[in-house]
């Protein structure tokens, strides 16, 4: 009773009370230091110079969060699935900190509708929706430790954001599959990386899916493992339509390639 009368009093003379009540009701945290969580909504396009010259933004909080997010998905999956192997652990952690995940996530909690950025491309805005998700649990983190936040993650996100049966039917690892068939069909494949220059909101490395001497398909990403699991997810689209590549064609392939 105490503390919700504390709460209340707190509300209503802060001085961004739409915004301490979005945390509170919205997202069902109480937070202790409202400042970190105005960082953590504030997007490198939208950075502010300090007097001293330092620039804020919620990028230092998107590193911490991704860590910490890692580490109690990590432990969760460790505790619910005690008589699973190391590999089924390691490809359902991977589903569910998935840049595309993330997104998801962030879009169903609608932290956009509260983010500080001059980002104005709606294709753009969905990509920076998981790095505002990271940098939330960031300032959870610093804020109310790691105990309440693993609480949080589990208890609220996980429970009412993150559905497990259907992320273990489903595959996030094209690159290794796309490596599989080109073994299967004797051919190579490889990837070249190009780094773009950094800026406020773009993807950070572009990548190019290679079969044999052909250039089939290109990714982008904010990660070059991202990039490339796109590029070998549109490459098994290509290959999946395309009569260059199709069953009677390999198979010739191989039969030239043994003579």
């Amino acid at each position: 009773m105490i503390a919700d009368i504390l709460y209340h009093l707190k509300l209503l003379f802060s001085p961004n009370k739409e915004f301490y009540a979005f945390l509170r009701k919205q997202l069902n945290i109480r937070p202790q230091n409202i400042k970190l969580y105005e960082v953590a909504f504030l997007h490198k396009s939208a950075s502010v110079t300090l007097p001293n010259k330092l620039v804020v933004n919620n990028e230092r909080l998107e590193y911490l969060g991704d860590a910490i997010i890692d580490a109690i998905i990590a432990d969760y999956l460790f505790r619910r699935y005690p008589k699973e192997r190391e590999g089924f652990l390691t490809q359902m952690r991977s589903k569910i900190v998935s840049r595309a995940h993330l997104d998801s996530i962030a879009s169903k909690m609608n932290l956009m509708t509260v983010l500080a950025s001059n980002v104005h491309s709606e294709v753009l805005k969905k990509r920076i929706c998981g790095d505002t998700f990271e940098a939330l649990i960031g300032a959870m983190y610093l804020d109310l430790g790691y105990k309440k936040t693993r609480k949080y993650m589990t208890g609220y996100v996980l429970k009412n954001y993150v559905n497990l049966k259907e992320l273990m039917n489903t595959e996030v690892d094209f690159k290794s599959r796309l490596i599989e068939w080109g073994q299967k069909y004797k051919l190579q494949i490889r990837f070249e990386t190009t780094e773009k220059n950094d800026t406020a909101y773009a993807s950070k490395f572009a990548v190019t899916a290679i079969i044999g001497d052909i250039p089939i398909s290109t990714g982008d990403g904010r990660s070059k493992k991202e990039a490339e699991q796109k590029a070998s997810q549109q490459a098994l689209t290509y290959i999946s339509t395309s009569a260059e590549f199709s069953t009677d064609a390999l198979s010739q392939y191989i039969e030239r390639a043994k003579n």
